[in-house]
């Protein structure tokens, strides 16, 4: 990464690698302090008599804490030598909790001879907007008040045109020797061989009237801490003799855990760092799907937000109609004078249905009925919007078509204006109908016949038998018009002349974890996404070399997705397609140790394992919501655990990858009670040791036999 970047709630700090925010940044670089989409530090520069340190490390591997070791250059002014090279390490810690980041700089003299010289820090607030920083939007501004200085501190303050005051107050531990209010504050130190001194800052983004809540430094750093244990403590334990997937886990759960926020619904994941921490409904409720086995309350959070902005009218600008779920929720102050149309924008066709699927694996993984009914609401106000908004042209299938001047046009994941593309290079026309979308809307109405039936009540009943037909409905529709003969391989879509979009795409691959074809046609599905065209040996691309679009380098015509991968992973696992399995996970194992920190980015560039390392795309989030939480996905496609909460039962089919011949889970959380089980490959046979089941639960006993 080219950057340093630490989170926590709807705070986020990045940085350069010396740990500066530079006054002079190239374009799209945005360092900065940032929440509620606004950026509060613009400029945050640490010298040594007056020159920029050289940084001897840089890390920010927890998330919350980053530590980066700096010394200074030589210096001598005038022939007289002022401070011998390397005398001094400075060390900058900083991190964030309660909505302020706090910073020491620590400097220590490694030399024998005593030094004396100047440490100060320059920082600045311009409080513009993410919109603006990213190049995507220009636009009116409000005005700024010259900063006001304080005792040992400095407040920058600025009056939006939404009418929200927005200040930022900076603060430090000891009298400065120099002090500037245009904001910089300076330290003489004075240190004997082997002595150390340390300065303390904070800066507190605020709103209107707010004060900022300032806690001492040592009890906000453990209080930080400790919330990091608990959530440890409180996800699923998995452990095996395979280091690089021990470190993949570790690593997704730590970066799951840092892109939580919580908006007042609770916590949920953002879509990742640094440009999209956000709310996401797309990202979001697809992390929280792929989390459920490990974490299941990110779930909880994400339904309650999301239902929170459900769509209540017809709003073009917005893309917004009764019942949808949003796309992306900004906050802003070019969001909240509608100079853009994303407080909240509902232009995405997957959030309603993915809502509803959400809901139904949530209900089924925790049996909390009390969120069901609370949201059973919502659920009827999606189901509609599918059935009602969804079907443009009555054609059968949900489908999109952009309304808002401002939106996006292409509304599924693949949401680049390349990415729908047909065989000759055409992009398809709207509205379109996307593969996947019709498996979301399939299995969202199962979930929901499912739980139906368990209301007792006769017209819930009746709605469930209504849902039941129109899924197999669907189902016949479906494999009448995307099966492709010639290809043995689904369409990516229908264009707006219900003409199959034929080009070979990694789409397909969602509609097997919604169950949605028969077991002979994802067999073939699964062919195609590990044939050398799909798969590069790092992944499943999203196009397969050959097509006319394809580009490994491009953003979906052609990379590789983790989390696309994860989904398709799924879908494999649910059909028992075990082998296809083992080869996505071993192929996204050996990627993983190609990146910074040794985590999955959001997306790398296709280009075959033959060539050499795996590829990094240029402007990738890292850490990433859904490709963080591609690793807890392999925990139950390894077990191949599957389970009915209506029998309470439990089977375990497992199935390791390459490498790895015993494998541990422990805390799993299932209904009300918790699953753990080991597993051990000897002779390419299986031994299944069940630990620990959820009370009154079984587990098929004939799923434990040794097999090949």
């Amino acid at each position: 990464m080219d950057y340093r970047v630490i989170k926590e709630n709807d705070l986020f700090l990045m940085t350069d690698h010396s740990g500066d925010i530079p006054e002079r940044q190239e374009e799209g670089q945005g360092f900065g302090l940032y929440t509620r989409d606004t950026r509060f530090l613009s400029v945050l520069e640490l010298r040594i008599n007056g020159k920029k340190p050289i940084v001897l490390s840089s890390e920010a591997d927890e998330n919350y804490l980053s530590t980066i070791l700096l010394t200074n250059p030589h210096m001598e002014m005038d022939g007289k030598l002022e401070l011998w090279r390397e005398s001094i390490e400075i060390k900058r810690t900083r991190f964030i909790y309660g909505d302020v980041l706090y910073e020491t700089v620590e400097a220590t003299n490694y030399s024998p001879t005593m030094w004396e010289f100047e440490l100060s820090l320059r920082f600045a607030a311009d409080f513009t907007d993410m919109f603006v920083i990213r190049g995507f939007q220009s636009g009116g501004a409000g005005v700024a008040a010259p900063p006001l200085p304080g005792e040992n501190g400095l407040a920058f303050a600025y009056d939006g045109l939404d009418g929200i005051k927005r200040s930022l107050i900076a603060r430090w531990s000891r009298q400065a020797d120099r002090f500037s209010p245009e904001g910089e504050a300076a330290f003489r130190m004075k240190l004997e061989s082997g002595q150390s001194s340390a300065v303390h800052f904070s800066f507190a983004p605020t709103f209107g009237e707010e004060e900022a809540r300032l806690v001492p430094r040592d009890e906000a750093l453990e209080a930080l801490r400790r919330s990091y244990r608990e959530w440890n403590e409180q996800a699923t334990s998995v452990d095996s003799d395979l280091p690089a997937f021990n470190r993949l886990y570790g690593r997704g759960l730590q970066d799951i855990r840092v892109l939580l926020t919580d908006i007042g619904f609770g916590p949920f994941p953002v879509a990742g760092l640094p440009w999209f921490a956000v709310p996401f409904g797309r990202d979001s409720l697809i992390t929280a799907l792929q989390l459920l086995p490990i974490q299941p309350e990110a779930a909880k959070g994400t339904l309650l937000t999301m239902a929170h902005f459900q769509g209540t009218k017809e709003d073009p600008w917005r893309d917004e109609q009764p019942g949808k779920i949003m796309h992306e929720l900004r906050k802003g102050e070019l969001a909240n004078t509608n100079q853009v149309p994303f407080n909240p924008y509902y232009g995405s066709v997957d959030s309603t249905p993915l809502f509803l699927v959400l809901l139904g694996e949530y209900v089924r993984w925790t049996g909390d009925m009390n969120t069901l009914k609370r949201l059973l609401p919502h659920a009827d106000r999606a189901l509609e919007w599918i059935d009602r908004y969804g079907d443009h042209g009555g054609r059968g299938f949900t489908s999109y078509y952009q309304e808002s001047s401002k939106g996006i046009a292409n509304q599924g994941w693949k949401d680049s204006a390349d990415s729908v593309v047909h065989r000759d290079g055409r992009y398809a026309e709207a509205p379109v109908a996307l593969v996947e979308v019709q498996g979301y809307v399939y299995q969202a109405k199962q979930a929901l016949a499912g739980l139906f039936r368990t209301l007792n009540d006769p017209e819930r009943s009746g709605q469930a038998v209504r849902l039941e037909a129109e899924a197999e409905a669907l189902r016949q529709r479906f494999e009448e018009r995307f099966w492709m003969e010639d290809r043995q391989y689904y369409a990516i879509a229908l264009d707006g002349d219900s003409a199959q979009v034929g080009t070979v795409t990694s789409n397909p691959g969602h509609v097997l974890m919604s169950g949605l074809v028969s077991p002979e046609r994802a067999e073939a599905v699964a062919r195609r996404l590990i044939s050398p065209e799909m798969f590069s040996g790092y992944g499943i691309r999203t196009m397969a070399e050959g097509e006319k679009a394809y580009n490994p380098m491009s953003y979906h015509d052609g990379s590789i997705w983790p989390h696309d991968n994860s989904l398709c992973l799924m879908g494999l696992a649910r059909y028992g397609l075990d082998k296809e399995a083992a080869v996505v996970m071993e192929g996204l194992l050996e990627a993983s140790g190609h990146f910074e920190n040794g985590r999955l980015p959001e997306l790398f560039c296709g280009y075959s394992a033959s060539r050499g390392r795996a590829v990094r795309y240029p402007v990738a989030c890292s850490p990433q919501a859904w490709a963080a939480a591609t690793p807890l996905v392999f925990v139950t496609a390894m077990t191949g655990l599957k389970f009915d909460p209506s029998s309470r039962t439990i089977s375990l089919k497992p199935s390791l990858p390459e490498g790895m011949n015993r494998l541990s889970v422990k805390g799993m959380r299932i209904g009300d009670g918790r699953l753990a089980v080991e597993i051990v490959r000897t002779g390419g046979e299986y031994r299944t040791t069940v630990l620990e089941l959820p009370d009154g639960w079984t587990v098929d006993m004939v799923s434990l036999a040794g097999r090949q």
